[in-house]
């Protein structure tokens, strides 16, 4: 089969990777003691949640579109079918 009829090539490949990866990430930093009825745990606001994380998680779903329109480059532009 003929590689350039395939959308994606390796490095979109790679590139979903560290995103999904940087998306985890984001979702780990999120992580922490809930509060219930009975205990108030204040680091349920705390910037890390709050803040980071988000623009973690934004930054690598911003990464994974990159990855996704990105045109792979075609090592014969100058041959002719």
């Amino acid at each position: 089969m003929d590689k350039r009829n395939f959308a994606f090539d390796k490095v979109n490949f790679i590139l979903l990777a560290v995103g999904m990866a940087i998306v985890v990430i984001g979702f780990l930093l999120m992580t922490g003691p809930g509060s219930s009825d009975t205990v108030y745990e204040p680091d349920i606001f705390s910037v890390r949640r709050t803040k980071v994380a988000p623009i973690v998680c934004l930054f690598g779903f911003v990464s994974m579109i990159y990855a996704v329109m990105r045109k792979p480059k075609d090592r014969r532009e100058g041959e002719k079918e």
